[in-house]
C-alpha cells in the first residue's frame, strides 16, 4: 500500500484521482486546497488530513515521515496549469513521484528544468495522457502503423461551451492557463502526434480568447483543427438539441467514434504508473511544444487547407458585454 498526497482537492478532476488511488488499494494521507469545498473526500478517504494552507500541509507531511514513519510515495497534482511546475518540484523535493494532470507544464523550457531536477531526485514525474489508453485510439494507432506510406486527412472539431465564469477564473488568463489550446486541446494534440507522428509544419488561422484553428502537418496526416469554448460555433443541429458540447474526429472522411470508454482511463493510468510504466516528461513534450507554438505563431491567411469553421468563426466579449 502506497502513501499519497493530493494537491488541488476541490477541482473538477480530483475525484477521478481519489477514485484511482482507492481502487488501486492505496491510501490518501493528506490533501491540500486553498478552498474548503472538499466534502467529496468523504466518499473516498474520510480519514485523510486536509489543509487550506501549504505551510501546514508541508509541515504535516514532515511529521508523517519523521514521527510516524509514513513518507510520501506519490503526490497527485490537480491544480491550475500554471502551478503544476512548482507542485511537481515539491513532490521531487520530498523524493516522491509526481502524478500531474495535463498539461504537465505550459512552456517547453519548464520541461528541461524539471528533467534536471528529476535526475537529482528519487522521484519520477508522471502525467495523465488517458487518450493513449483508450481502446479505440490504440486500435487506430495499430491501423495507421500498418499503412506506413499513407498520408491521412484528419479533421478535429471540439467545441465545449463555457460561461462567463471562465474568464473570471485562472482558465481565462493566458499566462495561467496557456489559452484554450492548452486548456481543451492539449490531450488531442498529444493523441494525434502519438498516432500520426511528429510535426512537420503547422499554421494557425484563428487564435483569440474563445476560438482557435489551424493546420497541423504530421508525418502521416494533415490535420485541420478547430477548438472553441463559444457555443455560437456549435453546429446548428447541436444547438437545436440544446447540447453544449460537440466533439468529432474525421479520418479520410469517416468519423472516429470514441465517445465511450472514458470512465476507467484514470484508473488504468494509475495502474500503469504504479507498475513503473506511466507516461513521463518525454511523452508530454510534443503537445507542450505544439501549444506553445500556437500561442506564439503569426496568423496565416485562409489559403489552401484550413478547417471549414475557420472561415467565419463566431466570437464574443469575454464577459458578454
Amino acid at each position: 500500500m502506497k502513501n499519497f498526497a493530493i494537491i488541488g482537492t476541490a477541482g473538477y478532476i480530483a475525484p477521478r484521482h481519489m477514485d484511482a488511488i482507492k481502487r488501486t488499494e492505496n491510501q490518501l494521507l493528506v490533501a491540500l486546497d486553498k478552498t474548503d469545498s472538499v466534502g467529496v473526500i468523504d466518499s473516498y478517504f474520510p480519514n485523510a488530513s486536509f489543509f487550506t494552507e501549504f505551510e501546514r500541509f508541508d509541515r504535516h507531511i514532515e511529521k508523517l515521515k519523521h514521527e510516524h514513519n509514513k513518507p510520501l510515495d506519490y503526490v497527485s497534482i490537480c491544480t491550475p496549469n500554471y502551478l503544476h511546475d512548482a507542485h511537481i518540484r515539491f513532490a521531487l523535493r520530498r523524493n516522491a513521484h509526481a502524478i500531474c494532470e495535463k498539461p504537465l507544464v505550459i512552456n517547453p523550457w519548464n520541461l528541461d528544468a524539471l528533467e534536471k531536477i528529476q535526475a537529482e531526485s528519487q522521484g519520477t514525474i508522471y502525467t495523465i495522457l488517458q487518450l493513449r489508453l483508450h481502446p479505440t485510439i490504440i486500435a487506430l494507432k495499430q491501423k495507421i502503423e500498418q499503412e506506413p506510406d499513407k498520408i491521412h486527412d484528419v479533421d478535429l472539431t471540439y467545441i465545449t461551451s463555457r460561461g462567463k465564469w471562465y474568464y473570471a477564473s485562472w482558465k481565462g488568463q493566458l499566462d495561467k492557463s496557456g489559452g484554450i489550446c492548452t486548456n481543451i486541446g492539449i490531450h488531442f494534440f498529444d493523441m494525434l502526434t502519438w498516432v500520426f507522428g511528429d510535426v512537420a509544419s503547422q499554421k494557425v488561422h484563428v487564435n483569440n480568447h474563445d476560438t482557435a484553428s489551424g493546420l497541423l502537418q504530421l508525418k502521416k496526416a494533415n490535420v485541420r483543427w478547430f477548438l472553441s469554448i463559444n457555443e455560437q460555433n456549435l453546429p446548428k443541429e447541436i444547438q437545436e438539441k440544446e447540447q453544449r458540447t460537440y466533439r468529432a474526429i474525421h479520418i479520410d472522411g469517416e468519423e472516429l467514434e470514441f465517445s465511450r470508454g472514458f470512465t476507467e482511463l484514470h484508473l488504468h493510468s494509475y495502474q500503469k504508473i504504479l507498475a513503473d510504466d506511466g507516461f513521463g516528461l518525454n511523452d508530454a513534450r510534443k503537445a507542450v511544444e505544439i501549444t506553445y507554438a500556437i500561442r506564439n505563431e503569426q496568423l496565416s491567411p485562409l489559403v489552401g487547407e484550413y478547417h471549414p469553421l475557420a472561415k467565419n468563426p463566431q466570437t464574443k466579449h469575454p464577459f458578454g458585454y
